[in-house]
């Protein structure tokens, strides 16, 4: 009796290993930190979305294209969040929207910063992270050189470069600009940056990305999206 306790015991051990799920991702506060007790608001919603329908999550946080290449090899079970490019659509399976996130374009206040549409953005120097979705429209224009771009590693340098009048405009959205701003700047220096009300876009939805060759990946992503729904 005392060997079957130890072998059921054993089993269920693997068993609960095995729905631990485990699921890159990066830095992006406040959506997805290390640095908040919640690991970010957008790594909660995925993490609650899964205890609803019985999994469990484990986050591994790793540079942002690490993460999407490994998940894309299949080492990871999933990734969390990111923007919807066509790319990614083609890449992985994508669930279903996590939260909209609101992209618009911070400038130095010196700047009078007025546009309707991208192509008003001609005269100024934009910077761009490589790795970012944005709009298809915007990468169509910067790859055409009808924008001027200035490829820049992340957020952070991209606001520092503003304050240095090396880049005049950077795509950004809401919540990490103003995160970003309050931790790394002082007042005065956030006070010398604006954002300008246009939307870069209204549809910015995020997504659970996991990898289409893995046989587990399709019943994960209904499990997924049906604790989404199930949490909204």
């Amino acid at each position: 009796m005392r060997r079957l306790a130890a072998t059921l015991l054993a089993l269920f051990a693997v068993g609960a290993q095995a729905d631990t799920l485990r699921i890159a991702t990066g830095e992006l506060p406040p959506y997805a930190t290390q640095t908040r007790p919640d690991q970010g608001m957008a790594l909660a919603i995925v993490r609650r979305a899964f205890e609803l329908v019985g999994h469990k999550v484990e986050y591994h946080f790793l540079p942002w294209t690490r993460a999407q290449s490994e998940t894309k090899a299949g080492l990871w079970d999933a990734s969390a969040h990111w923007g919807a490019s066509e790319q990614r659509r083609r890449d992985f399976l994508l669930s279903d929207n996590i939260l909209t996130e609101q992209w618009l374009l911070v400038h130095r206040r010196a700047i009078k910063l007025d546009w309707q549409q991208l192509s008003d953005l001609k005269p100024y120097t934009l910077g761009y992270v490589r790795d970012y979705t944005y709009t298809p429209e915007f990468w169509a224009l910067l790859q055409k050189g009808e924008l001027r771009g200035d490829n820049t590693p992340d957020d952070l340098i991209g606001l520092r470069k503003l304050l240095l009048g090396r880049i005049d405009v950077l795509p950004a959205e809401r919540n990490v600009a103003c995160d970003l701003l309050h931790r790394n700047f002082k007042p005065a220096e956030a006070a010398q940056l604006a954002a300008h009300p246009r939307l870069l876009t209204d549809s910015f939805t995020t997504h659970l990305i996991l990898p289409p060759q893995v046989p587990r990946s399709a019943l994960l992503l209904a499990d997924f999206n049906r604790g989404l729904k199930k949490l909204q």
